[in-house]
């Protein structure tokens, strides 16, 4: 039997996927990544049909400073950015997030695949870059928790 040599590039890929745990964290975190996408997908913001409730809301009664992002991801993805505002401001910048780091995933593991000579500054770069996106797009979030335990203790 004649194999292809697209067809033999496979099981090679993932051989060395799995000798690579970069690769390996890569692959798990853009799988989460499009699982909260296809949870913002899959239920409705006009139904309220989400299977995962707040629970600080329901315990005090009080919204979260998060309260709403997954309305608010339902809605960016069916394109209805000023309602997913109204839901929760910060729904938008999350969700940019999270697009980019699934983006940055695919990018740094193509990378890493093609350039061994560069890999350690590769996941300098990716590191950095992911930090930085991370404190972009949540400084408000901490920013409200540092201003709640600020008006707990004094």
């Amino acid at each position: 039997m004649i194999v292809s040599k697209r067809e033999n590039r496979i099981p090679r890929l993932f051989s060395k996927i799995e000798k690579e745990p970069y690769l390996i964290i890569n692959l798990i975190l853009a799988g989460v990544i499009l699982l909260v996408i296809a949870y913002s997908g899959i239920f409705s913001p006009y139904k309220d049909n989400y299977p995962v409730v707040c629970l600080h809301q329901k315990i005090t009664g009080l919204p979260c400073f998060s309260c709403g992002l997954s309305h608010s991801f339902s809605l960016i993805i069916r394109g209805k950015i000023s309602e997913a505002y109204i839901w929760n401001v910060y729904g938008m910048r999350v969700f940019l997030f999270f697009i980019l780091q699934l983006i940055m995933r695919v990018v740094f593991s193509i990378f890493y695949l093609k350039n061994g000579s560069i890999r350690i500054w590769l996941i300098r770069y990716d590191i950095a870059g992911s930090i930085l996106l991370f404190s972009i797009a949540f400084f408000p979030f901490f920013r409200q928790l540092i201003l709640q335990i600020q008006n707990i203790i004094y």
